[in-house]
């Protein structure tokens, strides 16, 4: 458990800025990977400034109906030409994200097979969970390891994956070194 522990702390300091601290985002929304965007739930439920993005599939990662969730579903976006895929994930240490990591894996991946497909991953703030998903899409689809996969997100955004996620990100390395899948 120490080895991951000492890990977390890295990628820990890899998300703070200059002074150690750690900056809430800056914008609503930003493109952190070619045509992968994260964002806000300002953004999700804003169908013109989605329509103006380019989006076309939203992958909602705090679906759900309490203040730290974010109520759209499909219907929301009925009519929009928009693939909605929701997952009921809570932003809390304990909660295991890593059920999820191969199903957005998958959405993000078909979202960009299509033909100028844009995916907007989004959670409340586009600051815990939603980066976090596309942090395990870059490991699990472009062989990243969780270094360099954070790093990618976090130089076009400002982002704080609790340390619950970040110890599952790590355990995912871990797996993914081992089965030969990484970079190494």
């Amino acid at each position: 458990m120490s080895e991951h522990r000492l890990m977390v702390e890295e990628l820990n300091e890899l998300l703070a800025n200059d002074s150690g601290f750690y900056s809430l985002p800056s914008q609503h929304c930003n493109e952190v990977y070619s045509r992968i965007y994260v964002g806000n739930a300002f953004v999700a439920q804003n169908l013109m400034r989605l329509e103006r993005l380019g989006i076309s599939h939203v992958l909602n990662s705090a679906e759900g109906n309490s203040f730290m969730h974010v109520n759209t579903n499909a219907e929301f976006y009925a009519g929009s030409g928009i693939v909605y895929h929701g997952i009921k994930a809570n932003d809390t240490e304990a909660f295991n994200l890593s059920a999820y990591f191969e199903e957005a894996a998958d959405f993000i991946e078909k979202s960009l097979a299509q033909k100028d497909g844009r995916v907007f991953v989004h959670c409340r703030e586009g600051y815990s969970r939603s980066p976090t998903l596309v942090i395990a899409y870059l490991m699990l689809r472009h062989k990243m390891d969780v270094k360099t996969a954070l790093l990618t997100v976090r130089q076009k955004r400002e982002i704080g994956p609790n340390d619950g996620f970040l110890r599952q990100l790590c355990q995912l390395n871990e797996k993914l070194v081992k089965e030969g899948k990484l970079k190494s």
